[in-house]
């Protein structure tokens, strides 16, 4: 069940990333981060009262992993690779990504001493040459200099995500999956909302929550990738080991590919389908890795 919640929190990622392509016409990146953090946390807290989920008994170590996991991953990662986005573009952006399921091998194995099989690092690789080869494109005129720290804010934002998400994976495993995502947004958020409050101010904070709730396309953005998605992935971490995990999550840019395909219209090269045919390859060879 932990590989298929990966490859589901895939799915409801690239989805997610249309409607945040579309809704982007729109509003600036730090609206949208507010935004679509507002309706994750508002959703984990209404299917918790919904389905009724106890309150877990969180020690006060675990308060402050979650509050740590937070700042981290929602607040300071977000912040680097909207800024890394902005300098060096989407296609350097997603071929940047790629560095996230190494880093997961790496700090899983040094956190939990967790190691993959031979075939599933064979697979991954062949996941992140797919990928690779779907997304490079070489920038042009791009300044070098602007193109470096892009690059650098991009790989350390995805570390930061991958650790994030790590450190907190012991509570994982004896607490509620929605607990610990409302923990670690609702610090994100109030992060973020401070961060836009000096940015915009109050009057333009609340102009943007306005518009941003009548946008069917951030609404819809939202709703997949800051609640469904989460979801999905703190239970794949929690039900399969991290580096299976981190490669089928891998594969969200294989569907916004495909996605972005029928949806937007976007062309689909034979590069890119050659590159697809090899990341959902690597996905097969992971699949079958015991």
């Amino acid at each position: 069940m932990g590989d298929f919640y990966a490859i589901i929190t895939a799915v409801c990622w690239s989805s997610a990333v249309i409607f945040f392509d579309i809704s982007s016409k729109s509003f600036s990146a730090i609206q949208l981060n507010v935004i679509k953090n507002s309706i994750g946390v508002f959703g984990f807290l209404v299917t918790i009262l919904i389905f009724s989920i106890p309150i877990p008994n969180f020690t006060s170590h675990d308060i402050y992993v979650l509050i740590f996991s937070g700042i981290l991953g929602i607040f300071i990662a977000d912040l680097l690779f909207l800024e890394s986005l902005k300098k060096i573009g989407s296609s350097l952006s997603a071929l940047v990504s790629t560095i996230y399921t190494p880093s997961i091998f790496i700090i899983a194995f040094l956190l939990f001493k967790e190691i993959i099989t031979p075939q599933a690092y064979a697979g991954g690789g062949l996941v992140i040459i797919g990928i690779s080869i779907i997304v490079y494109e070489i920038p042009k005129n791009l300044n070098t200099k602007v193109m470096y720290v892009g690059l650098f804010f991009g790989l350390l934002a995805h570390v930061i995500t991958a650790y994030s998400v790590l450190i907190i994976r012991p509570i994982l495993n004896e607490h509620s999956i929605l607990f610990v995502a409302l923990y670690r947004f609702s610090v994100g958020l109030l992060g973020a909302i401070i961060l836009s409050v000096f940015k915009m101010g109050i009057k333009d904070l609340l102009a943007s929550y306005r518009k941003g709730l009548s946008s069917l396309s951030l609404l819809l953005g939202s709703f997949l990738g800051t609640y469904l998605s989460v979801i999905f992935w703190l239970a794949g971490y929690k039900y399969t080991l991290a580096g299976r995990a981190a490669i089928y999550n891998q594969l969200s840019t294989v569907f916004i590919v495909l996605m972005a395909r029928f949806f937007l219209k976007e062309k689909l090269s034979k590069r890119k389908v050659f590159g697809i045919t090899i990341a959902i390859a690597g996905a097969v060879v992971v699949s079958i890795s015991n």
